[in-house]
């Protein structure tokens, strides 16, 4: 029988495999919800910035039957808290997020620091994945980046980016020049204390938001900058993009992650009749799994290896008040249906 590294690993590598994988990877898709902390009595937010409690809680989500990986860090703030912007670091029912940017402009790029991968919270997730690599084995340890759009769009005011990058295209190269190359650091670190794959979720660089050509000028080439910065991967690399697909299925396609993840408004019979050659993640609504019952939970998951997902996964991640019950459904439906 295989492990769940072995079965995602071969799912990745485009093999046949006994049933699909389910994981939920962190980072903005978050799998640790209020019922798993208390179950466990590991709690966020000193989850966030302690890497013992990290990696705890991660075991967790493997260990208590949700999901088939371990996964971290919790949030997409990370790497914006390290480049100057100040963070809230959340509570036990809603996640990080940024409080006060770093910069005003693309033109301020100057002000920005490098990220720090020996203090901080960067830190903090290494250390993490260092002792999940330690302390585990059989199932894979991902590690998450926040995409080069949604980091710039955190470092400074989103509205303000989005203009910038037609008002200010060559200083707005530069800084996502910039950006990107803090993300390749810490992704490679990432790799070093441990990781086996790395997921890189830009839920700002929609082609909803940036249209057909920016997404192509911008989210689509710093994602692949990224992705050639990072060094050869044991296992490979997943990038979720949010929102409706159907303006950019030809510009998505140029992404080279080894596996391709979208949310649920995203059709994934659509999604396969587009990008029939690629590994395709997802997308169980978010809403069912908080809301729903574990029967819709089987339902949508059911769908979704009807429709053609080659990994299962939470659409967007889980709310934090989702229902262990309805959580670990995915996973049970699929050692039923295999």
């Amino acid at each position: 029988m295989l492990t769940p590294k072995e079965r995602l690993k071969n799912v990745m590598e485009g093999r046949v495999v006994d049933r699909p994988p389910c994981i939920c990877p962190g980072g903005m898709m978050n799998m640790v919800t209020q019922e798993l902390m208390e179950t466990v009595q590991v709690f966020m937010p000193e989850a966030h910035t302690n890497a013992r409690k990290m990696a705890d809680l991660a075991k967790a989500v493997y260990e208590k039957g949700c999901f088939e990986n371990y996964g971290v860090p919790f949030c997409m703030t990370v790497e914006a808290e390290e480049m100057g912007a100040k963070v809230d670091m959340g509570s036990m029912i809603y996640e990080p997020h940024v409080i006060e940017y770093a910069i005003n402009s693309v033109s301020e790029l100057d002000k920005l620091v490098p990220v720090d991968l020996e203090s901080g919270r960067a830190k903090v997730v290494l250390d993490a994945i260092r002792l999940l690599k330690q302390e585990t084995k059989g199932a894979p340890i991902v590690g998450n980046l926040t995409g080069p759009v949604s980091t710039a769009s955190s470092v400074m005011e989103p509205v303000v980016f989005y203009k910038e990058l037609r008002k200010k295209n060559k200083e707005a190269h530069k800084y996502m020049e910039f950006v990107t190359a803090q993300l390749i650091a810490f992704g490679r670190a990432q790799i070093d204390a441990g990781a086996d794959v790395i997921a890189i979720s830009d839920p700002s660089g929609t082609g909803e938001i940036l249209g057909p050509r920016f997404f192509d000028e911008f989210a689509v080439t710093y994602l692949n900058k990224l992705l050639d910065g990072l060094q050869k991967e044991k296992m490979g690399t997943i990038v979720h993009i949010c929102g409706q697909m159907n303006s950019v299925y030809k510009e998505i396609d140029k992404v080279r992650s080894d596996v391709l993840s979208f949310d649920s408004v995203v059709s994934m019979k659509e999604a396969r009749e587009n990008l029939k050659d690629r590994v395709l993640m997802g997308n169980v609504s978010t809403y069912a799994l908080e809301f729903g019952t574990p029967e819709k939970v089987h339902k949508l998951t059911k769908g979704c290896i009807k429709n053609g997902s080659d990994i299962i996964s939470p659409a967007c991640g889980l709310g934090m008040k989702s229902p262990l019950a309805n959580v670990k459904a995915i996973l049970e439906c699929l050692k039923e249906e295999a």
